[in-house]
């Protein structure tokens, strides 16, 4: 825990919360740049998402292999929400990390159609693993 100047404390799950910001932020903007077709800034706007994500991976890890579970408090429908979300998030944060790898490697080879097909379900859940684990931050510590 660090507490700078303004009295802000900077913890590990904030660490967190902000790569997943950076991550959905990276991919809004790829996705905005592949639209106006600047593949130049879609693709470093693309692996700047990856390399928030793969740290944010990592981190976690780390974080929970340390801390452990993390127990929700809260009551009644904010409870189930929080689980429904947490469920949804957690099963597809699975199912994302081959699917982003796949993607990736079909840029890179310059399989550009087979990339645009494999990025059509890719990036809708890529960004929504993102947003959710920004969700569940704000419903765990906010």
């Amino acid at each position: 825990m660090v507490r700078p100047e303004n009295g802000m404390t900077i913890t590990w799950p904030l660490v967190n919360a902000c790569l997943n910001t950076g991550s959905a932020l990276c991919l809004a903007a790829g996705y905005g740049f592949i639209l106006r077709k600047n593949v130049f800034r879609h693709r470093i706007s693309m692996m700047t998402a990856f390399i928030f994500s793969s740290i944010f991976l990592v981190s976690y890890l780390a974080y929970h292999a340390k801390v452990g579970n993390i127990h929700y408090q809260g009551e009644g429908i904010l409870r189930t929400a929080y689980f429904t979300i947490l469920t949804s998030h957690t099963i597809l944060a699975a199912v994302i990390v081959p699917l982003i790898l796949r993607t990736l490697y079909l840029a890179m080879k310059g399989r550009i159609e087979e990339h645009r097909r494999w990025a059509h379900w890719t990036l809708p859940l890529w960004f929504y693993v993102s947003v959710t684990g920004i969700v569940i931050y704000e419903m765990l510590y906010g």
